[in-house]
């Protein structure tokens, strides 16, 4: 059976580090099927159909059916932060990422959650990604 991975990353909260999101999306890969991979579409705006609560339903479906979430947490978004909320609600593994050289602050509700198993943060540089998941996912 393939691993589910629900990788969240900001949309209407700023689009800035969308073509990290897809460097980060495609070394995902190797460890399952990255569900949400549309983040990283340069036209995500105008490919994007749905409505509101469509959009919604549909990925509160993929997160349901996700094995583990990883959500790059740098550029601050609600909908990340709901989207990582409800992951804890729902008992699921997950990884944060955020980027301290961004010159941004990472929220005390994310960064305090840390427990280094089931909920683990790392601040980290792009070069350090694929040691982070293989250790993450192994």
């Amino acid at each position: 059976m393939t691993r589910k991975i629900y990788f969240c990353g900001s949309i209407r909260g700023g689009r800035d580090d969308r073509d990290l999101y897809e460097r980060l999306i495609n070394n995902l890969r190797q460890y399952g099927e990255v569900l949400t991979e549309h983040i990283a579409d340069k036209d995500l705006f105008e490919k994007e159909k749905l409505d509101d609560k469509g959009i919604h339903d549909r990925d509160m479906d993929w997160l349901i059916s996700s094995d583990a979430i990883v959500a790059e947490v740098t550029q601050p978004s609600l909908g990340v932060g709901y989207e990582i909320g409800r992951a804890v609600a729902l008992n699921k593994k997950i990884l944060c990422l955020f980027r301290p050289e961004s010159g941004k602050h990472l929220s005390a509700m994310i960064a305090g959650a840390n427990n280094g198993s089931n909920f683990v943060v790392k601040n980290y540089e792009e070069t350090q990604a694929s040691e982070i998941f293989k250790q993450f996912f192994s």
